[in-house]
């Protein structure tokens, strides 16, 4: 774990204020950003500027002298920096899919999560197999690739019920991709049926399962943890789920939701672990961070203010700067508005996510930024770069692609040696 840093220098002075680097154990909505200023050089700051532009690798330190002392200008100019040294063709990518969430119970009983309902409540629910057919048909319908597919921690919805669904949709509808179940469903499961985790990923595997999403990672620090989801899978349980995931021959995302009760230096020690264990498996796709959405949920009151649209940019430069081996960074329209993920792709996004049909999540927190094909493509051309649908492991499927899309299946996108020894085509 990163230790909180001494308190910082005044960096500069707005109107008569002074403005200071604030030190990064403090709560992130007392902190202010720093104002870009000549008066005051930080030879530190240039030293890792410097090693950035050269295209080397900065460590936890490096990155938490980032987030606190460089201004938003300087963090999205070397985010855009490393974007184009991964994606030199400008392409940025996106994928027709929709959100199903099969069931909306769940035991964990997040206070940040507007969308659960107990056990027995009254707007409990499972959806039935017709319901779920009909919208995945939907999807198919429309080009769609991918049904993203999460619920809750259900006490009696358990891997078999999931494969079984999984199954009957990929006979179904054989070119959409089952992109679903978290880490901490799949820990759900092994622990309900009292069987290794491993067991779990290679049934739902053989069902049919294409990929796994990095939901549930919200903060991996246990202080964090503690605090917003106690009952949840720990950090270090998120992260071996996703490593049997990998170790499996299945690709998985990496997310982070930020702007609740983390600091600065922990939001630095979850992109930490992230690329630790990508560095390990290579199995991460993407990483996608957003904002906490507090409006209507649980313990709302116990959450600051929502964080600025200036602190998502922040912190999405940050991750494509220090996550220098997972190859995309995906932006979070939905929580932050199309102009705002319009804007994040100059501060290191490649990647504009989906166009999600359908989204219940973060729409129960009051967030209702779904849009179509067209206003994607048209904003991701706004902004200078040229727009390509994708398949759920970013290989390109746009009948305008000069090439047939790789990776165009699970076994062709698989990277851990495990998988690769099994019979998975390499990468």
């Amino acid at each position: 774990m990163i230790e909180p840093a001494d308190p910082l220098p005044v960096s500069a002075t707005r109107a008569g204020t002074q403005v200071f680097d604030t030190p990064s154990g403090r709560r992130p909505q007392d902190w202010t950003a720093p104002i870009a200023t000549r008066a005051h050089a930080d030879r530190d700051l240039e030293r890792v500027v410097g090693r950035v532009e050269d295209g080397e690798r900065i460590d936890a330190e490096e990155a938490l002298l980032l987030h606190e002392r460089a201004d938003l200008t300087t963090l999205g100019r070397l985010a855009d920096l490393v974007r184009r040294r991964k994606h030199p063709s400008g392409v940025v990518t996106y994928i027709i899919d929709r959100n199903v969430n099969p069931t909306n119970v769940c035991l964990t009983d997040c206070g940040f999560c507007a969308f659960y309902r107990s056990p027995g409540d009254v707007e409990a629910y499972v959806l039935s197999r017709g319901e779920i057919y009909d919208k995945v048909e939907e999807l198919q319908a429309l080009g769609g690739r991918q049904v993203l597919m999460q619920g809750g921690h259900h006490p009696r919805v358990l891997s078999e019920w999931w494969g079984q669904l999984i199954s009957d949709l990929k006979e179904r509808f054989p070119t959409v991709n089952s992109h679903a179940l978290s880490a901490p469903e799949l820990d759900h499961f092994s622990q309900y049926e009292k069987r290794p985790v491993e067991e779990v990923v290679r049934d739902l595997k053989d069902a049919g399962l294409g990929s796994v999403p990095g939901a549930g990672a919200e903060m991996l620090v246990e202080r964090v943890r503690k605090i917003i989801a106690p009952k949840k899978t720990t950090t270090d349980r998120w992260l071996d789920v996703h490593r049997k995931v990998h170790e499996a021959g299945l690709r998985s995302s990496a997310t982070m939701m930020f702007g609740h009760v983390e600091t600065a230096a922990e939001r630095v020690e979850h992109l930490q672990r992230v690329r630790d264990l990508q560095d390990e498996t290579g199995g991460f796709t993407a990483f996608i961070s957003w904002t906490c959405q507090p409006d209507g949920t649980p313990r709302e009151q116990d959450y600051p203010e929502k964080a600025t649209p200036a602190v998502y940019l922040r912190v999405q430069a940050l991750s494509r700067i220090f996550l220098d081996n997972v190859t995309n960074i995906q932006t979070s329209y939905v929580t932050q508005g199309m102009k705002m993920g319009q804007m994040s792709l100059r501060f290191g996004a490649n990647d504009f996510g989906g166009t999600m049909i359908e989204e219940n999540v973060v729409s129960a927190a009051g967030c209702f930024h779904l849009e179509s094909v067209q206003t994607v493509e048209r904003l991701v051309s706004g902004a200078g770069f040229t727009p390509r649908q994708r398949n759920s492991w970013y290989g390109v499927v746009d009948e305008r692609a000069e090439a047939p899309a790789f990776p165009a299946s699970r076994e062709e996108a698989a990277t851990h040696p495990a998988a690769l020894a099994a019979g998975e085509a390499p990468r």
